[in-house]
């Protein structure tokens, strides 16, 4: 990894073990934790009430993404879910709730902080099916073939390599698995230096792949039914998305034959969204 890479991933590290601790540190208040929330765009507001009431406040009060992948990704009883860059928890145990006790919820975060909110909430909430581990997204610490579903919340934009994590999310999913994701795209008119002038990498503009971008990249990773449907604009010619994909049931591709991570492998994810 480049020295620029390294820099931007300790960047995004800072920023979501800050906001960690602004909503820990803020549960201990008199008036508990206070949604992080840059704008309507981003943030707790883009879930149902119902949801948001039936998880600890912490959770929801660290939410930073850009959409509700739980309510794209197309949950059953019995599934396992991973979410990448699981920050607070908000969508593991959302999932957690959907699968019931014979599926489980696993989060992935890079972030020391977001961890122990993680598990904190996890704590809070009783869920037994959920399991937190430390890792990047783009050396995702689970064997191949194992997850049924992987879902994101803004995150893979904040990632530097993005082929990586296509590629690490098909080895993972086992045939016939799929993605639901929310994530910023940028209109494909817009170049990199245009994406830069609305928005900082940490923000999750900078480093927003356009539509085309992201549909070749999970196409060369091996998924089909590649899905990207706009929701809402985050800025111009910049909008919050969500993204289907399905690993086939039987493939040759390069994805599927990479070597399996070892689950213990202590690898450092993205941070909980933007």
């Amino acid at each position: 990894m480049s020295d620029h890479s390294n820099d931007l991933r300790e960047t995004v590290r800072k920023r979501y073990a800050a906001a960690a601790v602004q909503v820990t540190e803020g549960g201990t208040t008199c008036c508990g934790p206070q949604p992080i929330e840059v704008d309507d765009t981003f943030g707790s507001s883009l879930y149902a009430a119902d949801e948001r009431d039936a998880l600890p406040a912490e959770a929801v009060a660290a939410s930073l993404g850009c959409g509700n992948p739980t309510a794209v990704a197309d949950l059953h009883e019995g599934d396992r879910v991973l979410d990448l860059g699981s920050g607070g928890g908000i969508d593991v145990l959302l999932s957690a709730r959907r699968v019931g006790p014979t599926g489980r919820a696993y989060g992935l975060d890079m972030t020391e902080e977001m961890l122990a909110l993680g598990l904190a909430n996890q704590q809070k909430a009783g869920a037994t099916n959920v399991e937190f581990l430390k890792g990047t997204i783009e050396a995702i610490p689970l064997p191949a073939n194992t997850i049924d579903v992987v879902i994101s919340n803004c995150v893979i934009n904040l990632s530097t390599d993005k082929p990586t994590v296509f590629a690490e999310m098909f080895r993972v999913l086992a045939p016939g698995g799929r993605i639901g994701i929310s994530d910023v795209v940028a209109d494909d008119q817009l170049g990199p230096d245009q994406r830069t002038e609305r928005g900082d990498y940490v923000g999750c503009i900078a480093g927003a792949l356009s539509f085309t971008e992201y549909r070749e990249g999970l196409a060369t990773a091996g998924f089909t039914n590649i899905e990207l449907t706009p929701t809402h604009a985050v800025a111009d010619g910049m909008h919050s998305a969500t993204i289907r994909a399905t690993k086939p049931t039987t493939t040759t591709s390069t994805a599927a034959r990479k070597p399996a991570q070892a689950a213990s492998s202590g690898a450092c994810c993205g941070g909980g969204g933007c």
